[in-house]
């Protein structure tokens, strides 16, 4: 048999392809909720390199209460460095949608394109990496938090009491992963 070559395909898997399985149990309705919710996730990662352009060229988007445009212009404003990786190990590191340190104050800005309300835990453990990678201790710096979603903006300053539990965490479980991974290599 000569099987057709679909060169433009490989590496890619279809929205109803095998791998993803679980469609054949779903009914009408629940494959065009699956789909549009696939659709949302695609448009978000858009927004998020649209907004990380913006921020690198300095480019302000109009004054509004929309959630993009107070994100971008307030990480413009505080100059902030987009898409910006923090690393503890290969087993523990994040990227951050917007940071800023400066004058012992750490800034994160965290924008959130969906609907499921966000959490401010995922910016409190960027806050615990960016502690561990440069050595600077919870105490001795002042943060703000900060989710921008659905036209509001959420701000959080963490004491050292909310992020030394979490870098504690890291540092413990990074310890029992890499143990594992070594009784494995």
């Amino acid at each position: 048999m000569n099987f057709k070559k679909h060169l433009d395909l490989e590496g890619q898997h279809a929205f109803l392809g095998a791998s993803k399985y679980h469609w054949i149990n779903y009914d009408e309705a629940k494959v065009a909720d699956v789909y549009n919710k696939y659709l949302a996730a695609q448009k978000g990662t858009m927004l998020h390199e649209f907004a990380a352009q913006c921020i690198r060229l300095g480019q302000k988007l109009p004054k509004s209460r929309k959630t993009l445009n107070m994100y971008v212009n307030d990480a413009i404003g505080f100059k902030m460095i987009p898409e910006q990786v923090l690393f503890y190990s290969e087993n523990c590191f994040g990227t951050t949608d917007a940071i800023a340190f400066r004058n012992n104050f750490l800034r994160i800005h965290d924008y959130k394109s969906g609907v499921t309300p966000a959490r401010m835990e995922q910016l409190e453990i960027y806050a615990a990496l960016f502690c561990l990678e440069y050595k600077i201790k919870p105490s001795d710096i002042d943060i703000e938090l900060r989710i921008y979603q659905s036209d509001e903006i959420l701000h959080h300053k963490p004491t050292s009491e909310d992020l030394v539990p979490i870098i504690d965490k890291i540092i413990t479980f990074d310890k029992i992963i890499t143990k594992i991974r070594a009784e494995e290599g």
